[in-house]
């Protein structure tokens, strides 16, 4: 059974914490128990708080993510979590690079668990400004997700 899942993106500062936040608040309303976490595949923001701009949306949807706070992923993580999710091609490959010989744990898209959606990745609203689009599909697959583990 899976338990605890991770969220990972590039610099888990706008995706990967969106969708812990988002997923972890769904999960709870569903009365689904899990842990979370997310990271990135960089370094760039370990110990920043989630982008400004993408708390803000996803505040004004009734998701905090003030408590989080950006870590770089490592190969411990195929240890820590049951099911670990990438946000893009990219992400998943940087991903697999660090997986331990032996390790079994899944690795998978969000947008896996969206598939109505048509997208084969969730967008960087970094780059691309759209938090409502990320967070509109974030909820759509965090929904999936969710429908998956029940």
């Amino acid at each position: 059974m899976i338990t605890r899942v991770l969220f990972v993106c590039l610099g888990n500062i706008c995706r990967s914490p969106s969708a812990e936040g988002v997923f972890r608040a769904l999960a709870g309303q569903a009365g689904l128990t899990v842990e979370t976490d997310s990271a990135g595949t960089s370094d760039w923001h370990v110990g920043d708080a989630p982008y400004a701009p993408m708390q803000s949306a996803a505040k004004s949807r009734g998701f905090d993510l003030s408590d989080l706070r950006a870590r770089q992923f490592t190969a411990r993580d195929f240890e820590e979590f049951d099911l670990i999710i990438g946000m893009d091609d990219s992400n998943i490959d940087n991903i697999e690079r660090l997986r331990p010989s032996g390790s079994q744990t899944p690795v998978q898209l969000f947008t896996d668990f969206a598939p109505e959606t048509g997208m084969d990745h969730v967008p960087d609203p970094y780059y691309t400004r759209d938090f409502d689009q990320t967070l509109d599909l974030v909820q759509t697959a965090s929904l999936g997700l969710i429908k998956q583990l029940s």
